[in-house]
C-alpha cells in the first residue's frame, strides 16, 4: 500500500477525513459538526495528520501544543485512529513518527496523549511504540447549574 501522509487542510479534506474519525469517535453526528470542531479547535493550535491511500483517508492524528504547570510545553495527540480494514500495517506507528518530528520542530521535547483504560488494544501499541503510562486521568460530568 502506497500511503502519502499530509495534513488535512480545508473542509473537503476534513469531510473526507470524517468516516474514519468517526469510527473513534462515534458520537459526532455528521461530517459537517466535525469540520466545525476541527475548525475551531485549529484555533487552539491543532492540526490533523492523514495517511492518504490516493485521496482515501485510512489513518488520522489530532495533534496540538499544550503547555501545563508539571510537564512544560508539550505535544498532545487527541485522536488517533486508523481505518478498521487498514489496521495492523504500521500506520499508527507511521503517524505518530509524523507527529512527533512535527513536534520536534516545533521545540515541543514531549509527547502525550490518552486512551481508555479498556482500550488493552491501544494500550499494547503504544507501549510497543516505546510509551510508558505517565498518569491516571479522572473524569466526571459537571451538572448544570441554574442561571
Amino acid at each position: 500500500m502506497s500511503l502519502t501522509i499530509r495534513h488535512a487542510e480545508g473542509a473537503d479534506d476534513l469531510r473526507r477525513c470524517f468516516p474514519v474519525m468517526q469510527t473513534l469517535r462515534p458520537h459526532l453526528p455528521s461530517a459537517e459538526v466535525f469540520v466545525l470542531r476541527v475548525q475551531r479547535q485549529a484555533a487552539a493550535g491543532y492540526r490533523l495528520l492523514a495517511a492518504w491511500e490516493s485521496d482515501r483517508p485510512v489513518g488520522l492524528a489530532g495533534y496540538r501544543p499544550q503547555e501545563s504547570l508539571i510537564r512544560g510545553v508539550f505535544c498532545y495527540v487527541d485522536d488517533l485512529v486508523v481505518a478498521p480494514d487498514a489496521q495492523r500495517g504500521g500506520i499508527g506507528a507511521r503517524l505518530l513518527d509524523a507527529v512527533a518530528r512535527e513536534a520536534r520542530a516545533q521545540g515541543l521535547p514531549f509527547l502525550v496523549l490518552d486512551t481508555a483504560i479498556d482500550n488493552l488494544f491501544g494500550q499494547r501499541f503504544y507501549f510497543r511504540y516505546g510509551m510508558l503510562p505517565a498518569a491516571l486521568r479522572f473524569a466526571m460530568p459537571l451538572p448544570e447549574t441554574a442561571a
